[in-house]
């Protein structure tokens, strides 16, 4: 969408098309017929482009998405609402203002201004500076946003600067960090103050500048960052957040005095990403009074049944043959037709072993494979109730 093209759709005339695309009913091609004699064909094509982003942004903003601006990339490289709110409660935490350095269409705006702080944001690109703008102001926000260069910005009239580095290089989505932008080094300089930046979570532990609080954050069992804190800022070295139905729940290495190796128990943890992204499964192992099936698989076995934000938990009904021929007989033997297959540390794809199995039945089961004392092993287990 062309910048002017968006700031049509900010007027009266183009909020009406907006409306009218919203409640619009038909096929594509019918909508688009019936709008096209309301405005033009690039004015049409931005309204439904709209009403289509919108849509789609409700898993990740909720109801906010219904009053926002996006584009598509703006839309994917947004957090999600629940992370969002509770880095900005995090960061209230630091000082009452905060400048976000690589705003795109302002979804971290939002979660800051609605925290209470003093927020400002800058990005490169004038289209998602305009968006910011407006979806402050549809949400009711105060906020001011202007197009800045994020390295020649001096940050230090702000108790806290924030930023998440679009990760694209010339070719597309990028995981070297030298392909950011901004910059691996301008990250690095930046986190020297008063910081904090978004990250991917698959980052290296080897490349966290030292000092640096490392957080991943996972929301309903998925890992979506990882954020890095400055040294003045930081409280641990390593930290996994787990944002679930129940609330929110955090694990540090504070919290890790290590576990030992042992076989099968009565019962299998199955760590969140993000504590298996902060190395902290032994965290996990040492909750539960339980231990860990080998050091280089994040499984976690022991004898007693608990609950625990960090980890899903099952009831460990029986040990079946792992060689897939005996394997698919003592399946067709329960009559289970339904299989869940979960895998850490062997060569599966569950997915072609499913079809491999031709299962038929009327039972639904979840097995794991994985290995113990090096050896393949495969469990028929089922989810701790309650």
């Amino acid at each position: 969408m062309e910048l002017e093209t968006f700031r049509w759709l900010l007027t009266d005339d183009g909020q009406r098309l907006l409306d009218a695309a919203t409640a619009a009913e038909g096929t594509p091609l019918q909508v688009q017929r019936v709008l096209r004699e309301r405005a033009a064909p690039e004015q049409v094509a931005a309204a439904l482009g709209q009403v289509e982003l919108r849509r789609h942004a409700i898993a990740k903003l909720g109801d906010d998405a219904g009053r926002m601006y996006f584009t598509r990339e703006g839309l994917e490289q947004a957090t999600r609402s629940t992370v969002a709110r509770h880095r900005a409660s995090r960061v209230g935490l630091v000082g009452p203002s905060v400048v976000d350095l690589t705003c795109g269409i302002g979804g971290d705006l939002v979660a800051f201004a609605r925290a209470g702080l003093t927020t400002a944001g800058i990005d490169l690109d004038p289209l998602r500076v305009e968006m910011a703008r407006a979806n402050l102001a549809a949400l009711g926000l105060g906020g001011a946003v202007e197009v800045g260069d994020a390295t020649a910005l001096d940050v230090t009239p702000f108790a806290t600067a924030y930023a998440d580095p679009a990760r694209r290089g010339a070719r597309g989505r990028s995981f070297r960090a030298d392909d950011w932008t901004p910059p691996w080094t301008f990250v690095v300089s930046l986190l020297t103050g008063r910081a904090c930046v978004k990250v991917a979570p698959g980052i290296p532990h080897s490349l966290l500048p030292d000092g640096v609080e490392a957080e991943w954050v996972s929301d309903q069992a998925e890992v979506k960052e990882a954020v890095l804190w400055s040294p003045v800022l930081a409280t641990v070295r390593r930290r996994a957040t787990v944002i679930g139905q129940g609330g929110l729940a955090t694990l540090t290495e504070e919290d890790d005095p290590g576990a030992d190796v042992g076989g099968v128990g009565a019962f299998l943890y199955e760590p969140d990403g993000a504590v298996i992204r902060a190395g902290l499964v032994t965290a996990v192992a040492a909750g539960v009074r339980g231990h860990l099936l080998d050091r280089r698989i994040a499984y976690v076995s022991g004898d007693a049944a608990y609950h625990t934000p960090f980890a899903r938990g099952y009831r460990v009904l029986e040990e079946l043959p792992y060689r897939e021929k005996q394997l698919r007989a003592a399946l067709r033997e329960r009559s289970i037709g339904t299989l869940t297959i979960k895998k850490r540390g062997v060569d599966v794809a569950p997915e072609q072993l499913r079809q491999r199995l031709a299962l038929r039945g009327d039972e639904t089961a979840t097995i794991v494979l994985t290995r113990v004392a090096g050896e393949g092993t495969a469990l028929l287990v089922e989810p701790i109730r309650g």
